[in-house]
This record gives structure tokens, sequence and C-alpha cells, in this order.
């Protein structure tokens, strides 16, 4: 089985920036390599801009989402800071993660480590429009938690 892929264009904005790469054939998510000078060290609780090294060109529809790396997140305790960032089509500035340190020791940053992973998906724009009133549901208003009781 072949999976097509979109070209997408990328840009170096350094010549040490490393090109997102899938892990795997099937991999939804391209993996992102931090790209610094010197090692970075993320204190505990703190969130730090890791600059990737690149800028990036979406397809108009399209969105690039950032996630965390599950082995880097359950081993480092290192993830984004805003849990999923969005790249969005228009942007053509450097990608950068926004990592936060959820552990309680210091975590060390090196270039070409995998911080983050990027799915490209697709979005809906919409016009909110304001209206009185809203269609009846069997959920209706139950807000947090009010469908995961027994």
């Amino acid at each position: 089985m072949e999976l097509k892929r979109l070209k997408v264009n990328i840009k170096k904005l350094n010549p040490d920036a490393v090109i997102p790469s899938y892990g795997s054939e099937f991999a939804a998510g391209a993996d992102l390599y931090a790209c610094v000078e010197n090692e970075i060290t993320v204190l505990p609780h703190e969130t730090v801009l890791i600059p990737t090294g690149f800028a990036i060109e979406i397809p108009i529809g399209l969105a690039g989402f950032i996630y965390a790396r599950s082995g880097l997140a359950t081993k480092k305790g290192l993830a984004p800071a805003n849990k999923v960032g969005v790249v969005d089509c228009d942007y053509r500035g450097e990608v950068k993660v926004a990592l936060h340190n959820h552990s309680n020791a210091p975590q060390t940053v090196a270039s070409g480590e995998r911080v983050a992973q990027m799915v490209i998906a697709p979005y809906l724009p919409c016009e909110f429009i304001e209206s009185e009133e809203l269609s009846e549901t069997v959920r209706g208003t139950g807000g947090f938690g009010s469908t995961g009781t027994k």
C-alpha cells in the first residue's frame, strides 16, 4: 500500500535546521527537531521557546498542529506548553515549540533532538452567527463530566 504525500515547501532559516521527518511509513506526525546553538536547560515547571530553524508554507485550508512526542513527555516530562500548537497556513515565520518541563528536574534539549511532532490537517473556517436560540439535544447544557457518570 502506497501513501500519497502532499508536497509542502520548507525554508531553512538556519543551515543546521533538520527538515521534519516521519518515524515510520504511516506515522501521522512529522518529528520537529531543535535547532539551537548550545544545549538549552529547561528548569522544572518552566516554558522555553525552542527554535526549529525553518519556516513552512502550509497549503490553504490546512494547518500544522504541534503535539507532544510521547517518549519525550513520558521520559523527560517535556511537552508543548499550550498542549497543541497551531501553525496557520498564512504564517511564514520560524516554527518554534513552546516546550514546558512538567517534571521536578532540569531537562536539557540539544540541537537535533526531536522536541515535538507536527500533523498537517484540514480545518473548517466558520462564520459565527449570533442567535437567540440553539437547537435542543439530549445532553442539553450538561457540562464537564455530565456524560461520564454511571
